[in-house]
C-alpha cells in the first residue's frame, strides 16, 4: 500500500521502550504519508555514554537517506532523528521537483528573448 513503509526498529544495548517504539512507528508512518516514495525505514537506538543515540536509514524509489541524532532520553533522540530524516527527505524531494521546474522556466525565458 503506498504511503505505508516497512518500519524496522531495534534497541541495542538498552531495554526496549514501548512508548518510544510507538512514537517512532507513528513518525515513520507520517513520513510515509508525506513522502509516498518511501518503502522502508530502519532505525536503531542505543545507549551512548551519558545519553542515547539514534541512527536511521530510509529507502525507497529514488530515495536513500541516512541520519543520526543524540539526546539524553531515548524518546528525544528518536524525535530528533525523525526531524533530521524529514529535513533530508524534504531537501531531496524539493530538489527533484523544483530544479526541473526552474530549468524549464529559464529555458522558456530564453526562448522568448
Amino acid at each position: 500500500m503506498p504511503g505505508t513503509p516497512t518500519v524496522v526498529i531495534s534497541f541495542k544495548d538498552m531495554p526496549v521502550h514501548e512508548e518510544t517504539r510507538e512514537a517512532l512507528e507513528a513518525g515513520c508512518q507520517r513520513l510515509g504519508q508525506e513522502f509516498p516514495e518511501i518503502t522502508r525505514a530502519e532505525i536503531a537506538l542505543s545507549a551512548d555514554g551519558a545519553g542515547h543515540a539514534a541512527h536511521g536509514h530510509v529507502t525507497g524509489r529514488e530515495t536513500d537517506v541516512a541520519a543520526q541524532a543524540q539526546a539524553t532520553e531515548p524518546r528525544q533522540a528518536a524525535q530528533r532523528l525523525l526531524d533530521a530524516l524529514e529535513r533530508q527527505l524534504r531537501k531531496g524531494h524539493d530538489k527533484r521537483i523544483f530544479v526541473p521546474r526552474r530549468e524549464a522556466q529559464l529555458e522558456s525565458k530564453r526562448k522568448r528573448s
